[in-house]
């Protein structure tokens, strides 16, 4: 797991500035053309060029790789929150035949939900219509079981806690989590409608550009091809998916 974030985390700085390369020469060559007449290689190479940069936008837009080595990270921190929740039954008391059901369910989820594929019907959303949390885990479920006297009692109620303890705690964990959730939410869309703007802008100006060097306007192509330099290293450089999959993840916590 920790190998395939890091993969897809050195794919959003290569093809970041794979990106910013192409086209900032290509706007190079659009600013050299207009200073003459006879430049007709130097327009439809930063023509193709401008080209090549708006289809590897989209195919990186809709990708999100830094998303992606998000979600890989947080399977990496779910299996080893997974692995203490075992180790801790396993040293409180023994393991009933639920625990292990429950246990089942969560690994069988991870192993289906991670490695995240990068495009199809089972990948992630990356751009909702709202902003919601990330649901790979089962269902929460208190688990009961039978103790010697028959009666059933809750998994998690063998931890040396009273009931008036574990009451206080969660209002306490109930106000904090409201005021959080909110917070999350809030902070939550304005990220995604940031990156949704971020991920249509980008190749919308590279595309600009392109038309503008075919069309004989090559200072309208420089600067919608530097402007597009700034808006894809500002999304990909600053990683607004891995942000936004980071609030969807504190989210889905809460």
């Amino acid at each position: 797991m920790n190998n395939i974030g890091e993969q897809r985390n050195n794919w959003n700085t290569l093809l970041l500035n794979s990106i910013n390369m192409i086209t900032l020469t290509a706007a190079t060559m659009a600013g050299v053309a207009a200073t003459g007449d006879s430049h007709l290689g130097l327009k439809l190479s930063s023509t193709l060029l401008f080209s090549a940069a708006t289809g590897m936008m989209v195919i990186v837009n809709k990708i999100q790789p830094s998303q992606l080595a998000e979600e890989q990270r947080n399977a990496v921190r779910l299996f080893k929150q997974l692995q203490r929740e075992i180790e801790t039954v396993i040293t409180v008391r023994v393991p009933c035949e639920e625990d292990v059901e429950e246990a089942m369910e969560k690994v069988l989820a991870l192993d289906k939900a991670y490695p995240l594929p990068l495009l199809g019907s089972k990948m992630i959303e990356k751009f909702p219509k709202t902003f919601e949390t990330a649901t790979w885990w089962p269902s929460r479920q208190h688990h009961q079981r039978k103790n010697r006297d028959g009666r059933l009692e809750s998994t998690n109620q063998s931890n040396g806690w009273s009931e008036e303890m574990e009451m206080e705690m969660r209002e306490i964990v109930k106000v904090l989590k409201t005021k959080d959730r909110e917070d999350y939410g809030r902070l939550g869309n304005l990220v995604l409608k940031t990156n949704k703007f971020l991920a249509i802008s980008g190749p919308l100006l590279t595309g600009i550009a392109a038309v503008g060097s075919f069309s004989g306007f090559p200072l309208l192509a420089a600067a919608a091809g530097a402007l597009a330099t700034v808006v894809n290293s500002f999304e990909h450089g600053v990683q607004v998916g891995m942000v936004l999959e980071m609030y969807r993840i504190l989210w889905w916590f809460l």
